[in-house]
């Protein structure tokens, strides 16, 4: 997971979005136990009230789980994580589609493109 922030969001809201990346993508697997908030914070080179506040935001989304003996859980409710990876993907196609847009594209134009471009980069084969 990349632990690099910069200074143009709140810390919390990026570790939130780091750690919320690595759960929808699968390197944080459903079930899997949370580094501690202190080792997370030493990670990321954070308070660890910074820390607890995205680890604490992550579950009211309903991401993670604490439980009070062993500690801090990824869900195992794959509804929820299949959620937020669509969200995650509908906010990435918008934002593409706004910058598209801004050089000038139309909707046609943006439709050729995906239909002329290797879909096998990045993949392995064409989808």
């Amino acid at each position: 997971m990349d632990k690099l922030l910069n200074e143009n969001l709140p810390i919390y809201m990026q570790i939130m979005d780091k750690i919320r990346a690595a759960i929808v993508s699968g390197e944080l697997a459903a079930g899997a136990k949370v580094t501690s908030v202190r080792e997370l914070a030493e990670d990321f080179g954070v308070n660890p009230n910074t820390m607890q506040r995205a680890l604490a935001e992550l579950e009211r989304e309903g991401l993670l789980i604490s439980e009070r003996t062993t500690g801090r859980f990824v869900t195992t409710d794959t509804a929820i994580i299949d959620q937020v990876r669509k969200e995650a993907a509908e906010k990435i196609v918008s934002e593409f589609l706004q910058k598209m847009k801004g050089l000038g594209f139309s909707k046609e134009q943006i439709e050729e493109f995906f239909r002329e471009i290797d879909m096998s980069d990045g993949f392995g084969e064409a989808m």
